[in-house]
């Protein structure tokens, strides 16, 4: 082997958890995708999970959606991503039908604009505390409870 430096090596985020932890972090919006981004420090690689909902079309369209987000994932994601990252590819609406060359240059910008840490401004990072878990409920009243 030569003296080169390789890329952290992928990894597939597939648990729901994994998700929704990225969700909490940072994100950049641009043209037809979102990334989020969450730093884990006790990871030594990248991992990277892809969302297209039913908002942008039916399924033929999801999976085109998240095939085109794979490939520039895999073409990018280690030229400029961060090792101890993880980040998920949300498809917006007009993803599957955006030319190839504007979609590498939003993945691009986007992947950019994390590293320097300038994430989307018109979003702030969630907290753990901000939404995102059940509504608190009021306990439920008796039927034998007296009326007032």
């Amino acid at each position: 082997m030569s003296g080169v430096d390789r890329p952290p090596p992928l990894r597939r985020l597939k648990k729901r958890a994994e998700f929704l932890a990225a969700a909490r972090g940072e994100a950049c919006a641009r043209g037809s995708i979102v990334i989020q981004r969450l730093r884990v420090p006790a990871l030594p690689d990248i991992a990277v999970g892809f969302t297209a909902t039913r908002k942008i079309g039916g399924a033929v369209v999801r999976n085109r959606a998240k095939r085109r987000m794979r490939e520039a994932a895999r073409q990018l994601l280690p030229l400029h991503g961060e090792a101890g990252h993880h980040y998920v590819f949300v498809a917006r609406a007009g993803l599957p039908a955006r030319p190839w060359d504007r979609l590498l240059d939003d993945v691009r910008s986007a992947l950019i604009s994390l590293a320097a840490g300038r994430p989307d401004p018109t979003r702030p990072p969630r907290s753990s505390s901000q939404g995102g878990g059940p509504k608190a409920r009021r306990p439920k009243l008796s039927a034998e409870a007296p009326a007032r």
